[in-house]
């Protein structure tokens, strides 16, 4: 049997992507007090309705490619060879995501900007990384780890780090790119992981 998605889920794909671009584009465009989930659906061509099918509110929508890149993280994290530590099964995860988004972090850098600041965007992701750190504490269970340490305290070490590292890029006080400012921040904290 074929994993590749059908024609079905392939549309819902697509109209989930058309949704959040329409979302984002208006809020970069108008702010996003100004941006009404009614202008979002008309923006993406489908009804209010078929918006309602497919996210809860603009939040949502605007937060959908976060979601989906943390999604495929932990796809990514499950697909590492079994006879890697659960750090060394997160870093590679990550190289692998990072490789495959082709250097996407333009609009990375313009979802987590608006979020800091917006209140409800924030609470909105902050919801879907406690989905993630659950996920991906999952993904890692059963992979070796240093004595004493739990999966779930090494997955919140792990996205501490690309916390932190999030919010020095989005600073822009300094001139490396996200991947070297990651790996500076993982770096600092693997020792007692590896």
């Amino acid at each position: 049997m074929s994993s590749t998605p059908g024609l079905r889920e392939r549309k819902k794909a697509e109209t989930r992507q058309a949704v959040h671009e329409a979302a984002l584009r208006l809020t970069l465009e108008h702010g996003l007090d100004n941006v009404t989930v009614e202008a979002i659906a008309d923006a993406a061509n489908i009804s209010r309705r078929t918006f309602s099918n497919y996210f809860a509110g603009k939040e949502d929508a605007l937060l959908y490619g976060d979601e989906q890149r943390l999604g495929t993280l932990v796809r990514r994290v499950r697909d590492q060879p079994p006879e890697l530590t659960a750090w060394q099964a997160l870093r590679s995860a990550l190289e692998v995501l990072y490789d495959e988004a082709g250097g996407g972090d333009r609009e990375l850098l313009v979802r987590t900007r608006l979020a800091m600041r917006h209140p409800s965007l924030l609470a909105r992701q902050l919801t879907v990384r406690v989905r993630l750190e659950n996920e991906l504490s999952e993904a890692v269970t059963g992979r070796a780890l240093p004595d004493g340490v739990r999966p779930e305290v090494i997955t919140a070490a792990f996205l501490a780090a690309l916390r932190v590292a999030t919010q020095w890029w989005c600073a822009g006080n300094d001139e490396r790119d996200f991947r070297q400012l990651i790996d500076q921040a993982l770096d600092q904290i693997a020792g007692r992981f590896r």
